[in-house]
C-alpha cells in the first residue's frame, strides 16, 4: 500500500512539527496544562488537534481503497498529495488572522477528500468485484 504508506509518512512528520510548534509555546510560555489564556497557544493546540480529528480517519480509508482496490490508482496517489498540502495549508492558516486562504483551502480540501473518499470506500464495499486479495 505504497500511497497510503507514503502519504502517512509525509503526514507523521508534519504532525511532529505541529506537535513541536506546540510543546515549544508550552516551554517558553511556561505552559503546562490547557492554553493558559494565551491565544498564540489556544491556536497551536488547535492546529494540533483539527489535525488529529481528520488525518486518521482519511488515512484509514486511503488504506482501506488501496488494499480493497488491489491498484494504485493515480486518484488516491492525487488524494494523499492533496491531504499532505491541505493539511499543512491549514496549520499555517490557523497562525493568520481569519479568514484566510491556507485555512479556508485546507478545511476544504480535507472534508473534499473525506466525501469522494467515503463514497469510493462505499462504492467498493457495496458493488460486488472481483477479489484482488485472497484472504487465508
Amino acid at each position: 500500500m505504497p500511497a497510503t504508506l507514503i502519504t502517512a509518512g509525509l503526514l507523521g512528520l508534519v504532525f511532529l512539527a505541529l506537535t513541536i510548534r506546540v510543546v515549544s509555546r508550552r516551554v517558553s510560555g511556561k505552559i503546562m496544562i490547557g492554553d493558559g489564556g494565551d491565544a498564540q497557544m489556544l491556536e497551536r493546540i488547535r492546529a494540533h488537534a483539527n489535525f488529529t480529528e481528520h488525518v486518521p480517519l482519511t488515512l484509514i480509508l486511503m488504506g482501506g481503497i488501496e488494499y480493497t482496490a488491489g491498484h494504485h490508482s493515480p486518484w488516491l496517489w492525487g488524494s494523499g498529495a492533496l491531504l499532505v498540502i491541505a493539511r499543512i495549508a491549514h496549520a499555517i492558516g490557523m497562525s493568520r488572522p481569519s479568514p484566510n486562504p491556507f485555512r479556508a483551502f485546507g478545511a476544504l480540501a480535507s472534508w473534499v477528500l473525506i466525501l469522494g473518499l467515503s463514497l469510493w470506500a462505499l462504492w467498493l464495499g457495496l458493488v460486488p468485484q472481483a477479489a484482488p486479495h485472497d484472504f487465508v
